[in-house]
């Protein structure tokens, strides 16, 4: 090879590492949020004393019981016990859909709110498995947020029944197999003649960060998204996009606490990481409120993840946000 053909190979050799670092940076910084921070979270009396109980239901479920899955059993048990009595106490009748895996019995957490004497239910569900850590924020504050909903609720004139559901083995080792705990639940659905109208999933919702930066996105969604990670997220895909579109305009009349929202393809991997997947699978519209997880909170899946992490004021004013959402969604 001439002296001047090697010199043109090493010239477009540098101009294809240039421009493939520069693709990587640009890529790179797609995934931190670019927009400022707007709408803050509102606080009143209600709010205050939901905060208070979701601080108990969050602090029982991942200090008192700990860590619930399989591999410990009796705290799964306990866990589920719990949310039944919680239930109970609330007024409810409380139905356990067990099924069984290797000798071993598991069970999503079923009440009832009947309205009407339909069979369809717009449904309310948050798994109570955790994995191998406290799971504080992944997933007792989804189930504190379900137990608060089933409480005020049923103090509301509804014309849709509404169903909240406490699911079983959403993580390791069942997540995303035949096994896992709302997939058992969506595939019963027809034997037991009742039908989902929309379904609406709490995974991890109390964790907040102000800190500049803090929020990451997938590549490509930052500058549409906020830097500070002081909002919730509400992901659904293009069938429930209605749903999300109601859930949304309502947070927004309300500006009790600031939502950012999303709508992509169920084929989008990390959008789907959650119970709420197992409806789409289904054709059930379904969405799924998050604080976003590891792309926010350092804390995720690891032994750090405990009550203390959280903000209850805000977990109570999105919890809020949510059941004036509802009211309209079943009226």
């Amino acid at each position: 090879m001439s002296t001047d053909a090697v010199k043109r190979v090493k010239e477009m050799t540098m101009r294809l590492i240039r421009a493939t670092l520069i693709s990587l940076c640009v890529i790179l910084s797609t995934t931190y949020g670019w927009q400022p921070a707007f709408t803050s979270f509102q606080k009143n009396a209600s709010t205050e004393a939901a905060a208070a109980r979701l601080n108990a239901t969050v602090r029982c479920l991942s200090e008192d019981i700990g860590i619930r899955n399989e591999a410990f059993y009796d705290n799964l048990q306990s866990a589920a016990q719990f949310i039944e009595n919680s239930f109970v106490d609330l007024g409810y009748e409380v139905e356990s859909w067990s099924y069984t895996i290797n000798g071993r019995s598991f069970r999503n957490i079923v009440a009832r709110l009947k309205n009407n004497e339909s069979d369809e239910y717009v449904l309310i569900g948050a798994h109570y498995d955790s994995c191998f850590n406290p799971g504080a924020d992944d997933n007792a504050s989804g189930v504190a947020g379900v137990l608060e909903l089933a409480s005020s609720l049923k103090k509301e004139p509804l014309r849709s029944n509404i169903m909240f559901v406490a699911f079983t083995n959403e993580e390791p080792p069942f997540f995303q197999t035949s096994q896992m705990g709302s997939r058992v639940f969506v595939r019963e659905l027809a034997s037991k003649k009742i039908k989902i109208r929309e379904a609406i999933i709490l995974e991890m919702i109390g964790y907040y960060s102000t800190g500049w930066f803090q929020q990451k996105y997938l590549p490509l969604l930052g500058p549409f998204y906020p830097h500070k990670g002081d909002f919730i997220a509400l992901v659904g895909d293009f069938a429930s996009r209605k749903m999300v579109d109601h859930i949304q305009k309502s947070f927004s009349v309300q500006k009790i606490a600031p939502m950012r929202t999303i709508v992509a393809p169920r084929t989008v991997p990390a959008l789907s990481f959650s119970d709420h997947a197992s409806f789409w699978e289904m054709n059930i519209p379904a969405v799924m409120l998050t604080d976003s997880a590891y792309l926010r909170n350092p804390h995720y899946h690891k032994d750090t993840e405990t009550w203390d992490k959280l903000d209850y004021q805000k977990m109570a004013a999105v919890v809020e946000g949510l059941r004036m959402a509802i009211v309209k969604l079943a009226n």
